[in-house]
């Protein structure tokens, strides 16, 4: 018999192969509306459950800031029963582990098999918050204006962006992106000041320029 979420492996496989450290789907209960977040676990990153495959973040629509963070597998939602019950309002009776299940068997009706590329304005911008936060830098850090050379590591290689300033990028700037798509030791840098953005044009040419500047001087 195949695992409850057997979606949940096929969706992690589809965002691992594209490049997508997070992505998000509809879920609808109890005659309300939830944006899931479905993250992947990056390198060096601890687990709290062993076996978990992914991180799931519930959000209800109505109120962003009423959200439920777990982990999860194929086969298990690895949350407290009393968490779970009170978040999604499921009325406790003697028949409760029934439900729950019933809950699990209904919530993976809705889980996708590969990623969702075309999504709305406001999903995009709860991706993006997310994945802010993740990188420790304000969320409201929207408005791309340079991309930098990175520094040294200790072991005297280049450091990489981050996935998130990664994902981030290429959800927010896909032109710009596409362009520096292999320059891996290349970040994007974002400002919560709209007046400080700059067009693709402007940041391709400055970081071509610095470019020649530091390879005519080295």
């Amino acid at each position: 018999m195949a695992n409850v979420f057997e979606n949940l492996k096929l969706l992690k496989k589809d965002m691992d192969n594209k490049g997508w450290v997070i992505d998000s789907f509809i879920f609808s209960y109890n005659n309300e509306d939830f944006i899931v977040l479905v993250k992947l676990f990056v390198e060096n990153e601890k687990k709290k459950e062993k076996y978990a495959l992914v991180k799931l973040e519930f959000l209800r629509q109505s109120d962003l800031n009423s959200s439920l963070e777990l982990e999860a597998n194929s086969n298990s939602l690895f949350v407290a029963t009393k968490t779970l019950r009170e978040y999604f309002n499921i009325e406790y009776n003697e028949n409760l582990g029934d439900i729950l299940q019933q809950f699990k068997e209904y919530f993976s009706k809705f889980i996708p098999k590969e990623v969702i590329e075309d999504k709305s304005e406001e999903k995009l911008r709860i991706l993006v918050a997310s994945l802010s936060k993740s990188d420790s830098e304000n969320p409201n850090k929207m408005y791309c204006y340079q991309v930098r050379r990175n520094g040294y590591k200790s072991d005297g290689e280049l450091a990489q962006r981050s996935i998130y300033n990664d994902n981030k990028t290429r959800i927010l700037r896909p032109f710009l992106y596409s362009k520096l798509i292999d320059e891996k030791n290349i970040s994007f840098c974002f400002s919560e000041n709209k007046n400080d953005e700059n067009t693709d044009e402007t940041i391709l040419a400055n970081w071509v320029k610095n470019k020649s500047e530091v390879l005519r001087h080295s």
